[in-house]
């Protein structure tokens, strides 16, 4: 199969053992007015809030190589970073894949579990891993990823386009309780920073340990604030002496 070409600001699509699909995938992704009109919203009628509980999800998983069940209820009594790409055997996904993977046991560490969800079926998923990475595969991977055929986890979560049918950069960090801590979006082009991740799952954490409060920029070796009147000045004077 050819290699799709697209529009400004859009993706491609690459080769891949189910052709149909993506040369369907393709024509949605070389859309000419592409931020304008495909990708422009979703239609989802409800989207989890932060401090509120994450939608439960249950679908087929590929991880470690083996087809597996899954779902929210697997990662009770730990921290889950959940995050949704676009499509298999495109470009920006797999770097932020292998990049979550590389990390994965820095995540393990602080008693979090990362997993990747794409509408996706679980038989693309591991032809996907099985594809070595100079080829634009996944190759070894150390996180699940969940497959969304029917799209309603993505529709859960309010992140799915409706009209293409795929989903947005979404990613949710959802405490042991279910609840999710933070939610944030990006549009296609763009990946995300996983260091980030993990710096925001820390703060999260230490928030709940310590009762104190995490300032912009906070990393474990900062300070942090006390979140009261007096508690604050003693941060404030700190900090800009």
């Amino acid at each position: 199969m050819r290699e799709a070409k697209v529009a400004t600001g859009g993706l491609k699509v690459s080769a891949s053992p189910h052709g149909n699909s993506v040369n369907k995938a393709s024509r949605i992704l070389t859309c000419p007015v592409l931020q304008k009109t495909c990708f422009s919203t979703s239609t989802a009628g409800w989207a989890p809030a932060v401090t509120q509980h994450a939608p439960h999800f249950k679908a087929t998983a590929v991880h470690n190589g083996e087809f597996k069940e899954m779902s929210l209820d697997d990662f009770k009594g730990k921290y889950l970073v959940l995050f949704f790409y676009p499509l298999d055997f495109t470009f920006v996904c797999p770097t932020e894949i292998i990049s979550f993977s590389d990390k994965a046991s820095e995540f393990h560490d602080i008693n979090c579990e990362v997993v990747g969800v794409s509408v996706d079926s679980h038989f693309t998923h591991l032809a996907w891993i099985n594809t070595p990475r100079k080829a634009g595969g996944l190759g070894n991977i150390h996180i699940p990823l969940l497959a969304d055929l029917n799209k309603q986890v993505s529709r859960d979560y309010g992140i799915l386009l409706e009209g293409p049918g795929i989903a947005l950069r979404g990613l949710f960090i959802i405490d042991p309780s279910g609840v999710v801590k933070h939610m944030s979006v990006n549009d296609l082009p763009v990946g995300r920073c996983v260091d980030e991740t993990l710096r925001l799952v820390r703060a999260f954490q230490f928030v709940e340990t310590h009762g104190e409060v995490c300032p912009a920029s906070w990393t474990p070796d900062s300070p942090t604030i006390k979140p009261t009147p007096e508690g604050s000045k003693e941060y404030f004077e700190k900090v800009n002496n």
